[in-house]
């Protein structure tokens, strides 16, 4: 590390150690705490196994990809492997479920991820209801694909699934429609908080439906800046109390548009190592 590089890296975690954190009784903390790398992703193009290497040596043990940067399965799962990290999942386009899937599976899997999760529905494949409930039923192909192969599919909320559309809620469309022996969900805990709508009822109203969970922080309303973790007013602590309602088992860490990619992971590191809830 240059010095200053470390420096930096003081300054923001000695800043970290100051922030509150919320007051909770039982004592527990994330036992595995995970990156997605769409937040370090210009450090990703231009050094993929030294990036991995440098979230590795902050203290993560589980990434989720979001593009392989032209590496082949091979030379990605070498890289994990030489920086001692595990790859549960992996972010794949949309369209890849009409064209290309089962090539998609084979690649997730010839790297070693447990699951391949869509990120985005593009608007013009749900331009009304009916089309929020085919988005539905082309999730249920995928995922019974994904599991033939011994593979879990699911999907990655932003905001836009929250506004009604014919007096519907299209998030809870895809979750009525879908089958949870072959759809997951990835609650993305900032996007779905902008949208209105509280993490917790979900897990209450479909347990174990939300193995997966995006980390990161609003400024809370009107209009819900993202900033770095711990520095806003999303109760982490409340709702990881609650994870085993929804079924959750792995904690990605995520800033969109980060100041310093690599001080941001550091520094929320520090804060979710020690978080009680």
């Amino acid at each position: 590390m240059h010095r200053r590089e470390m420096l930096r890296w003081s300054a923001g975690a000695a800043l970290t150690a100051a922030l509150p954190l919320p007051r909770c009784a039982s004592g527990r903390r994330l036992d595995r705490i995970g990156l997605q790398l769409y937040t370090v992703r210009a450090a990703m193009a231009r050094d993929l196994e030294g990036t991995l290497a440098r979230v590795a040596e902050i203290g993560y043990r589980e990434v989720e990809f979001a593009g392989y940067f032209d590496r082949p399965p091979a030379a990605v799962r070498t890289a994990l492997a030489d920086a001692g990290l595990d790859a549960p999942a992996t972010h794949v386009p949309y369209e890849s479920l009409a064209d290309g899937w089962d090539q998609m599976l084979a690649t997730a899997a010839a790297i070693g991820h447990g699951a391949v999760l869509v990120a985005w529905i593009p608007r013009e494949a749900r331009p009304d209801l009916d089309g929020w409930k085919r988005v539905a039923e082309m999730f249920n192909r995928a995922g019974e694909r994904a599991r033939a192969v011994g593979l879990t599919f699911a999907y990655h909320n932003h905001d836009f699934e929250f506004a009604p559309v014919e007096g519907e809620v299209p998030y809870e469309v895809l979750l009525g429609a879908t089958d949870p022996a072959l759809v997951a969900f990835e609650m993305d805990l900032y996007w779905t908080v902008k949208g209105g709508r509280d993490p917790l009822a979900y897990f209450t109203m479909h347990p174990r439906r939300f193995p997966f969970v995006h980390v990161k922080d609003s400024a809370g309303p009107p209009d819900h800046r993202m900033v770095d973790l711990g520095r806003g007013t999303i109760d982490f602590a409340a709702i990881f109390a609650r994870s085993a309602h929804g079924g959750t088992r792995h904690y990605f860490v995520e800033h969109d548009e980060p100041r310093d990619p690599f001080t941001f992971c550091r520094d929320a590191f520090a804060y979710l190592r020690r978080l009680e809830f």
